[in-house]
């Protein structure tokens, strides 16, 4: 299973994908929106694990365009706001399949994220 993350925060990113990566997951991190739809141009992906708030890009237009190219591609967002805690997200991005806070353990991010990964 294949899965991209973007993050800005490297040390966070890396921390998810190493979690991932002890799975047997294939992780790959972007750390720009820039980044993100150019692994998406070129790559197929079981799940995205996104920032909702990606400095200098848009967690929506990375979304937008993971529903556009990759329609069965789930998105899992991450957050450190209570922004669309109310469950929102789901209405707006239509291949969400769930967001949690940056805070949530990196061993729970990993099993939610390999449990959506294998639901393609």
């Amino acid at each position: 299973m294949s899965i991209l993350i973007v993050e800005n925060n490297p040390n966070l990113g890396s921390l998810w994908a190493n979690h991932l990566r002890r799975l047997s997951l294939d992780v790959t991190l972007a750390k720009t929106q820039e980044l993100a739809i150019d692994h998406l141009q070129k790559s197929a992906w079981d799940l995205v694990i996104l920032n909702l708030v990606l400095k200098g890009g848009s967690a929506f237009a990375v979304a937008d365009y993971v529903a556009y190219r990759q329609p069965d591609t789930k998105v899992l967002f991450v957050t450190n706001t209570s922004f669309f805690s109310d469950g929102s997200i789901f209405q707006h991005i239509p291949n969400a399949c769930g967001l949690l806070q940056t805070s949530t353990p990196p061993q729970d991010i990993a099993a939610i994220a390999e449990h959506h990964a294998g639901r393609r």
